[in-house]
């Protein structure tokens, strides 16, 4: 049993802050809800303010050990810095990046990481960068299950792919729901380079979008999408997917769309004249592009204007950060 002050659902909060406040508000244990009331662990009983004290059966925090506090006896304190601090994790997949000073002891790293993070079964290491039309990248397994095949739950979806011949960033997830909160009712949607369907699919989930057609030149990422769209039936009703050349496809559609996104950071610029072909005078256009932190927004924004005469920024967002200095953005604009 643990010592706790009761409390009404409606005052926790406050009294919470009170604890913490008097230094006796107990981290150890987690807070319990039960019929109404609040029970908040504590290390003693004060006197003052008066406070009802119960004992409670109470859930133990578990304290999370980080992966350089568990290697620092393997490893020299040069090779703990080189230890990677932030890893992606693609469903149950950790996609960790190994420098050469720690290279000879990466499957040691890994098995340690599938011990500390009972949701992660494989460990695989970036063995590339990211290259190609695809920008696919080459993945290396160090341990758990021998798969590379993910199912990656984001924003109420499901989507499954495979990490090493589909594009996916897990980084973009609050980004894919920014943009889906700014939808309104009976918006059509074009997601140019749409992969294996997250954009489309969270924002079917997430909006009233109309209408959300997908575009996508990866054939396996296009079969992933199609996959995915079955694994989400309640929301994919609104989705088309092609495959193709977006130059080829667009043209195709016959269709003004009321938003277009351009997913494609490294190029997008390019397909800037085959998006205006599928947008009309308030279509707006959510353009991505990597760029030094000195060159946002200007070198974005002298970008568009290379391309469209008349247009509003609605806004500029940082992203992302692909190195210390350069940043994954969006740019939203209006066309006028």
């Amino acid at each position: 049993m643990v010592l706790t002050v009761k409390s009404k659902q409606k005052y926790a909060q406050k009294i919470k802050k009170l604890l913490i406040s008097k230094d006796i508000f107990n981290q150890d244990y987690k807070i319990k809800r039960e019929k109404g009331y609040v029970y908040l662990p504590v290390t003693k009983k004060i006197s003052k303010p008066r406070l009802d004290f119960a004992d409670k059966k109470l859930t133990k925090v578990e304290k999370k050990v980080s992966l350089q506090a568990v290697l620092k006896q393997k490893l020299t304190k040069n090779e703990l810095e080189a230890v990677p601090s932030a890893f992606d994790i693609v469903g149950e997949i950790a996609i960790l990046e190994i420098k050469d000073e720690i290279k000879k002891h990466e499957k040691f790293i890994a098995r340690t990481l599938l011990k500390l993070h009972k949701n992660i079964k494989t460990v695989v290491k970036k063995a590339s960068i990211h290259a190609g039309e695809f920008r696919l990248q080459k993945m290396k397994h160090l341990a758990g299950k021998r798969t590379k095949i993910a199912m990656h739950k984001e924003s109420g979806v499901r989507i499954k792919l495979d990490v090493e011949k589909v594009y996916f960033s897990a980084r973009l997830s609050n980004e894919r729901l920014r943009i889906a909160k700014q939808i309104k009712k009976r918006e059509d949607i074009l997601v140019m380079f749409s992969g294996c369907a997250p954009f489309p699919l969270v924002i079917a989930k997430n909006s009233p979008a109309k209408r959300i057609v997908g575009i996508e030149k990866n054939p396996i990422g296009h079969k992933y999408a199609l996959e995915n769209l079955n694994l989400n039936k309640k929301v994919s009703g609104r989705v088309e997917l092609y495959k193709g050349d977006v130059r080829k496809i667009i043209p195709k559609l016959k269709q003004k769309f009321d938003r277009i996104l351009m997913p494609l950071p490294k190029s997008a610029e390019d397909f800037l004249p085959d998006a205006l072909r599928a947008a009309r005078k308030g279509t707006i256009i959510h353009l991505y592009d990597f760029l030094d932190e000195e060159d946002i927004p200007d070198v974005a924004i002298a970008k568009i204007k290379k391309h469209v005469k008349k247009f509003k920024i609605l806004r500029v967002v940082k992203c992302g950060q692909f190195s210390p200095s350069v940043f994954r953005i969006c740019v939203d604009f209006k066309l006028e």
